[in-house]
């Protein structure tokens, strides 16, 4: 679980994670001659572990609350993407492919913090017209390292962590030059059977002294992704996929350059786009002659870095990080149909809602010994903006004197621009205590947000438009306290108690949409900040050669936030909304708990067994409901073989029936158990140095399952029409050179 990777490197938490995560040791000077100076081995949370006060520092201990994949991991096991990561690596994670986000302890959307290089990734849903996503907007293939943290906990990361937290990190220059190279790079072509896609890569790195680049981009075309269904046609009925076609394109850049004295500069930019075009046979029916559709997922960001790591002990800081970034991510989806029934004719719709962040964090890690115990002091703090919009244009035959367009708005906003701002203040104090038998972590987080709501002319134009509404702010301080006990070598028991917020987003809080004389949907300026106590007790056992963790967690959520149904008066509105008023409120009770186990074995030269089992329930305790959001039990079991030429991996992923839903009366959100095979296998020929080939085959069986994640709540279609790929295949091949 822990990485050594050069200096600061951005790493999915900043530096002063790495400070948390192990002992400080020498660093290499960086000269004309010298390899890049290093960090120690780091981990997201940052567990200490102790050798005792008398060998000079507090050692590292793997993170006990941390799934970490590295990208060797992830090529072996043909992980392209993040539903495949939840499907063959950790079973304490999904990803629902409906509502495009990552879930972890039952949570997902905005309730998993996401980061992509220390920098957040916002995951952001326009309600009045169903655009929702942005987690995803990066190239997977990018990603050198997946660090999953299971732990309700804003003490440490801020706003956003109740479910959990994950961090990506991409690849840097120095692990394409990695035997001291100085030019060097990385190609790929890819081909899959389940969107029938093509994929092509080229990476590219140089070193000039102490100034490495590093150039990367990445092309990918595919269809729709097919399913089980056998039913073709249009509308509801039809439970085959509706046909589409995408592209998809990244560009990576990156120089770094390293100072004498352990300092490192670095600058990065990146460009992420997919477009796809759907015929959405589905919508075609007597009130639309021809209906398609469009998605547009589009993430820029720029981003420059400094990076401390002391040369040798003594100095006043151990380490020291600080990042300034700017990034935009836009959500965009266009319906071009034509009408059959009044209005008649073209009913062209265009919605983007984008979002852009620049902010400064920073962060500085100290060890020393006080003499009856090793303390690892860790401090840091951001600030960041966010400006968020919103517009819908359209096109359409509307008039006045056409009842049915008071139900169509275009050509406004659907919110104000909001100007949001955020601050965060941490501390934390990893403590050594027994010679390194006994660690107690506390830790404290401050946080403030304020969102402001500018008027537009795009906004009043808006048929809802009551007046501007007021701003939101509010605050929090989040504790945590992890204690660990080495009770015997390689077996620690340890315990958390964390507190953790989500401050509501702009669209929950402003997002107006519908009509006087139809209905409305509103966002609440009054609403509360989600928040939550955690409690996590386990166990971790063993080595990378046999060893273990098993976890049980119980986390309490108030102020939940919600959707519900009123009247006008009762909302406060002076129009009439005979067809209802849907507003966001705050729920006060809902609880999750479940447990996870996770184990491996090197039983023998070669040959790695291991498993992966995650359990969660959730209820809402006020409604006396469960929640649709929990994932059904599911259990990964994997045993593969490699040698230095080839390997081969198969992996069985079960997961039992999910009966608990928000409605048990209904079928909608159920569903049945299933197990699926997944065999991968790949070959490095010794003739063509530099070559691997990689191929697989999933669900092996051809069986036909369910994602419960990706059916939706309001279900319009069949069921059949959420069904999962069935027998596909993939192959790579990838040249380092």
């Amino acid at each position: 679980m822990l990485l050594r990777t050069s200096l600061s490197c951005a790493a999915a938490t900043g530096t002063v994670l790495a400070a948390l995560g192990g002992s400080p040791a020498p660093a290499q000077t960086a000269s004309s001659t010298a390899t890049p100076v290093e960090l120690e081995p780091l981990t997201v949370e940052g567990q200490v572990g102790g050798k005792g006060k008398g060998e000079g520092n507090v050692s590292g201990k793997p993170a006990v609350l941390t799934t970490t994949t590295t990208r060797q991991q992830l090529d072996d096991q043909q992980i392209d993407s993040l539903a495949d990561y939840a499907r063959r690596i950790d079973a304490g994670l999904s990803y629902g492919t409906g509502n495009r986000s990552v879930n972890i302890q039952g949570l997902d959307k905005n309730r998993v913090l996401t980061t992509l290089d220390d920098i957040r990734i916002p995951w952001m849903y326009d309600g009045a017209r169903g655009v929702q996503g942005g987690v995803s907007a990066f190239d997977f293939d990018t990603i050198a390292r997946v660090d999953v943290v299971k732990s309700t906990d804003s003490s440490f990361f801020g706003a956003g962590a109740l479910g959990g937290m994950l961090a990506l990190r991409t690849i840097d220059p120095e692990e394409v030059l990695r035997t001291g190279k100085m030019f060097g790079g990385i190609s790929r072509i890819s081909y899959d059977s389940a969107d029938r896609s093509w994929y092509g890569q080229q990476t590219l790195a140089a070193r000039a002294n102490n100034t490495f680049f590093l150039f990367q981009g990445g092309y990918k075309k595919g269809h729709e992704t097919e399913n089980q269904g056998d039913i073709g046609g249009t509308g509801t009925t039809r439970t085959e996929k509706n046909p589409s076609d995408y592209d998809q394109n990244n560009y990576l850049v990156k120089l770094h350059h390293y100072v004498d004295g352990g300092h490192r500069l670095a600058v990065t930019a990146e460009s992420y786009r997919r477009e796809e075009t759907i015929d959405t046979l589905t919508s075609v029916s007597s009130t639309y002659k021809t209906y398609s559709t469009q998605e547009i997922l589009k993430r820029k960001r720029v981003s420059a870095a400094y990076d401390y790591k002391a040369p040798a002990s003594g100095n006043w800081l151990d380490t020291a990080h600080l990042l300034l970034y700017w990034q935009q991510v836009n959500l965009e989806t266009g319906t071009y149909a034509y009408r059959l029934t009044t209005p008649v004719g073209t009913y062209n719709r265009d919605s983007n809602l984008k979002e852009i962040s620049y902010g400064v964090k920073g962060s500085a890690a100290k060890e020393y010994d006080l003499g009856w115990a090793r303390h690892l002091i860790a401090v840091g703090g951001e600030v960041y903006a966010t400006r968020t919009s919103q517009y819908a244009a359209g096109e359409d035959n509307c008039t006045s004197a056409i009842r049915a367009c008071s139900y169509y708005h275009v050509n406004q906003s659907d919110m104000p621009d909001v100007e949001g701002t955020t601050v965060g203040l941490y501390a934390q104090d990893r403590i050594a205590l027994l010679d390194g038998v006994v660690r107690l972590t506390p830790g404290l987080r401050f946080d403030w947000y304020e969102q402001n709501p500018k008027e537009t002319a795009t906004y009043t134009a808006n048929d809802a438009y009551e007046g501007t509404p007021a701003s939101s702010s509010g605050s929090k301080l989040s504790p945590k306290l992890l204690a660990e006990w080495d009770i015997a070598p390689k077996v620690t028991l340890y315990a958390q108690w964390a507190q953790a917020f989500r401050a509501p987003t702009a669209t929950e809080l402003y997002l107006t949409y519908g009509g006087s004389g139809s209905y409305v949907s509103i966002g609440n300026p009054d609403l509360k900040p989600e928040t939550s106590n955690g409690y996590t007790v386990g166990v971790k056992l063993g080595d990378d050669q046999l060893g273990g963790n098993v976890r049980g967690y119980y986390n309490r959520y108030e102020n939940f936030i919600d959707t519900v149904t009123l009247t006008a008066a009762e909302a406060g509105l002076s129009g009439s909304y005979p067809y209802g008023v849907f507003k966001y409120i705050n729920r006060a009770n809902v609880e999750i708990y479940g447990g996870e186990v996770s184990a491996h074995w090197r039983f023998m030269p070669g040959w790695l067994a291991r498993t992966s089992i995650a359990y969660t329930v959730g209820k809402d305790l006020d409604e006396d409901v469960h929640l649709n959001s929990i994932p059904p039990l599911k259990a990964i079991v994997g045993l593969g073989y490699a040698t230095k030429i080839w390997g081969a991996d198969a992996t069985v992923t079960m997961a039992a029936a999910r009966n608990q839903v928000e409605d048990p009366t209904s079928d909608t959100n159920k569903t049945p158990a299933y197990t699926i095979v997944d065999l991968t296998a790949w070959w490095e020929p010794e003739l063509l140095k530099g070559w691997r080939l990689q191929a697989g085959v999933f669900n092996l069986f051809d069986a036909t399952y369910y994602n419960a994640l990706d059916i939706p709540d309001s279900q319009q279609l069949a069921k059949a029409y959420y069904t999962q790929p069935g027998r596909t295949f993939k192959a790579s091949a990838i040249f380092r050179f």
